[in-house]
């Protein structure tokens, strides 16, 4: 299984960004997917994560109401939305996907990984 994440970049305070990861190696739609981040020094946190068919969706607190996951299945594709962007925001982005349908939101849940995609908020 393969996950090649793209769309990081710099952006300042306020701005938004799309990350998108697109997947290969297995049946797509049968699992759930999520993306998480990592600062430096810190460990991997989770950001966001969707179920199997896009109706079921869970996120951390920090980028509720700013951040939407969406997924197109018949791409194998999983997207991250991130508007009202904030430089605590900043970091790798790793997409993941999940050992079962659903939008599961612990790293243990989750068996492959893409490489990370680095996003930079400046202030």
């Amino acid at each position: 299984v393969q996950l090649q994440a793209s769309g990081g970049g710099l952006a300042q305070a306020g701005g938004s960004l799309r990350l998108s990861c697109k997947a290969s190696g297995r049946t797509f739609s049968n699992y759930g997917m999520a993306w998480f981040r990592q600062a430096p020094g810190k460990e991997r946190d989770f950001v966001a994560a969707i179920n199997w068919s896009g109706y079921s969706t869970a996120y951390s607190d920090s980028v509720k109401g700013r951040f939407t996951i969406s997924r197109v299945n018949a791409k194998n594709t999983v997207y991250l939305q991130m508007s009202s962007l904030k430089p605590e925001d900043t970091g790798v982005y790793y997409c993941a996907s999940g050992r079962s349908f659903a939008p599961a939101t612990m790293t243990p849940d989750y068996d492959y990984w893409g490489q990370g995609t680095q996003v930079t908020v400046s202030s």
